[in-house]
């Protein structure tokens, strides 16, 4: 038997389903296959913090596949003609991954079953409820969060698996050392890729500072280490497995103290569990600019002020400081990342789908349920039961930076531009002089 593994946002070892499916097979040949966007309004590639926590963290899962025994092969190109020629090439029989969320990963996986005449096994992604514990089926998917919730919060979240304690060895290839990023991290958020970081990140925040038991009056803090967990991208990676951190916030409850804050930042993670399944049922809808809705939405693409946003140069200081915060650093706090949407789709009158790509380029904890899923619930189109929201700006930048220390910091007052709109003869208007 000679499988292959092929990891998407499953980069560890520990609780890992797929992986320790091959124990008795005869070798196992692990995959990486490099991200690719999608490529609106030429946004293709990945932004260079994104590129440089990935690569940090397939570097640590390469350390750790060796220490085994094993190794990881990383190549560029689609699955789609990947995978089948690697099969020929080196026999397999038998091919495994974790299951995605999202519709083009589907679409991968449905085309490999047909295409291949081996098995093509998908195993449990990295969720707190595998999709027979549901009390629902996805079709009867509540289409907002509270009734979600109140029908998951009280299921067990089983524990995480062990790491497997053997793997087959590789097949006779050439497995390449995993280059450097040449990008670094941003000084002002140093998020290093890998599950060691994560580890320790978790340990710091759960246990060692008990920030956790402040969390819900924190986490809409801008700047990351300030209130906010951070543990997003080493989730969205699967350095970590979320049923890991669930299983940390209940240690902390048993063995310290349970109060608002502990449990605020398990709902988070039913918030994250909610995107999830709700990309599962949602399927090729997440990515319309309707939504499962189907209602028309008024919208434009007036590239100047998608380009003004996107670098933090629009008449809104708040909105610049956090688009140039995301540039940099790769990361956004939730409460920024509401703000600035807003703003594209409400002030801009935006696509919202150009905002949920741009966030995809760059965001370090890039999650296809979660982002696509907050862009559809500000837009309207989603899971918002009050059918969009509109963020006041001048109230938000009272609330979450009322000295100006954040918009300071990251450069957020810009010289005022004129507003653009789009007619037949595309002139700029100067709203001053109307």
């Amino acid at each position: 038997m000679r499988h292959l593994h092929w990891f998407r946002s499953d980069l560890r070892l520990n609780d890992n389903p797929a992986l320790a499916s091959h124990a008795a097979s005869d070798s196992l040949l692990c995959l990486y296959l490099m991200p690719k966007p999608k490529p609106w309004c030429n946004l293709t590639g990945i932004g260079p913090q994104r590129e440089r926590f990935l690569r940090e963290s397939l570097i640590l899962l390469k350390k750790d596949l060796q220490q085994m025994g094993q190794d990881l092969l990383v190549l560029e190109g689609s699955a789609e003609l990947v995978i089948p020629h690697l099969v020929d090439r080196f026999a397999i029989t038998e091919v495994s991954v974790s299951d995605h969320p999202g519709w083009e990963e589907k679409c991968a996986v449905d085309y490999l079953t047909d295409k291949l005449d081996i098995p093509v096994q998908v195993h449990r992604g990295n969720t707190l409820f595998a999709e027979l514990d549901l009390p629902m089926t996805l079709d009867d998917l509540p289409l907002v969060f509270s009734p979600f919730r109140r029908k998951v919060e009280k299921l067990l979240v089983r524990g995480p698996r062990p790491a497997v304690s053997h793997l087959p060895a590789p097949p006779s290839a050439q497995f390449d050392e995993i280059p450097l990023s040449n990008n670094k991290p941003h000084p002002g958020l140093p998020i290093p890729g890998g599950r060691a970081a994560g580890l320790r990140r978790v340990k710091q925040f759960i246990f060692d500072d008990e920030a956790i038991t402040t969390y819900k009056a924190t986490r809409n803090c801008l700047d990351g280490f300030d209130g906010s967990s951070t543990f997003s991208p080493w989730l969205a990676n699967g350095n970590l497995s979320v049923r890991e951190v669930a299983h940390a916030i209940f240690d902390f409850e048993r063995e310290n103290t349970a109060n608002e804050s502990t449990y605020w930042l398990f709902f988070e993670l039913l918030w994250r569990e909610f995107f999830y399944w709700r990309a599962q049922a949602d399927g090729k809808s997440l990515f319309l600019l309707s939504g499962k809705t189907g209602k028309p939405r008024r919208s434009t693409f007036e590239p100047r002020n998608f380009a003004r946003w996107c670098a933090g140069d629009t008449n809104h200081p708040i909105v610049n400081a956090l688009m140039r915060q995301l540039v940099a650093t790769g990361w956004m706090s939730n409460r920024g990342r509401q703000i600035v949407a807003s703003c594209l789709i409400n002030e801009l009158e935006g696509d919202w789908r150009f905002g949920a790509a741009f966030f995809e380029k760059h965001l370090i904890d890039y999650d296809v349920g979660s982002n696509y899923g907050n862009w559809q619930y500000i837009a309207g189109v989603g899971s918002d039961p009050r059918g969009g929201r509109h963020f006041n700006l001048e109230k938000q930048t009272a609330e979450h930076d009322p000295e100006g220390t954040f918009v300071a910091k990251w450069g957020g007052v810009r010289p005022l531009q004129p507003d653009f709109v789009t007619d037949a003869a595309d002139w700029p208007i100067d709203s001053e002089k109307i």
